[in-house]
């Protein structure tokens, strides 16, 4: 286990289901669109699975699955080739721009995190799985309600996307920061929270506003005490197994566990 750092230096968000869109929706939203426009249905625990690589090998990854590629099969009488993968993959960007901007409303607790965060002179960047066009609406979305990072690494600006770390390192060569151990990953899904090892950071997962539990705000809410915890207790779970070295719910309780 990385140990934390007394002082960071820098903060590196995740987007979908860390700072934006609880419960991680839109790419579930985009991606079951984007199956079904070349006729065959995935689940959203199916789109789940890979949730925060980038799109094309998110689609790869669905394209993979024995499930998946059973149902295309029986569709096409085919099995899936990389010409579809790149079709359904071309299809995304207007599904991403599209369900990313209906769900682009900043977690609670978030605004108020990134403003505590700078205040105490804390870098603050971000890396995501969307491509630089489906994040251009979700950033000015994201901007109108307060929340500008200082640097955002989208898909494909990296050699390799996650759980690779070279979006963290590219955050950290364009803040100038390092080394990787006095810097904090905060991210969701098991995908991120690997990238974030593999860079060396302290590395944050997010339970109950993320990919693991799965559900909007309200949906999350009416859940009764038992069920919500046993769904975070999965969900803490799952971000421990995939490295995590502490799993927060929300990015509200940040400031509090840094020592702001």
């Amino acid at each position: 286990m990385t140990t934390k750092p007394a002082n960071p230096k820098a903060v590196i968000f995740d987007w979908a289901g860390t700072m934006v869109d609880f419960g991680s929706l839109a790419p579930v939203i985009a991606m079951q669109q984007g199956f079904a426009a070349a006729g065959v249905e995935v689940s959203e625990a199916e789109v789940r699975l890979p949730m925060g690589q980038a799109k094309r090998d998110h689609v790869a990854a669905l394209m993979a699955q024995p499930e998946v590629a059973q149902r295309w099969q029986d569709k096409w009488r085919r099995q899936p080739t990389d010409t579809d993968i790149e079709r359904i993959y071309a299809n995304l960007d207007q599904l991403m721009r599209a369900a990313g901007t209906a769900r682009a409303t900043l977690i609670p607790g978030a605004r108020a995190t990134f403003e505590q965060l700078r205040a105490a002179g804390i870098r603050v960047g971000s890396s995501t799985g969307y491509t630089r066009a489906m994040m251009t609406p979700i950033l000015a979305a994201a901007a109108a309600q307060g929340y500008d990072p200082e640097l955002v690494v989208c898909a494909g600006e990296t050699p390799q996307g996650r759980p690779a770390p070279l979006m963290i390192w590219k955050n950290l060569v364009e803040l100038g920061v390092w080394p990787a151990a006095e810097v904090v990953v905060v991210d969701d899904a098991p995908v991120g929270i690997a990238a974030g090892k593999a860079a060396g950071a302290y590395t944050i997962g997010i339970a109950a506003s993320g990919n693991e539990v799965g559900l909007t705000e309200d949906a999350f809410a009416a859940l009764d005490a038992a069920e919500r915890t046993r769904r975070l207790e999965a969900a803490r779970t799952t971000l421990y197994a995939a490295g995590a070295d502490a799993v927060l719910d929300t990015v509200a309780d940040l400031p509090h566990w840094l020592g702001l």
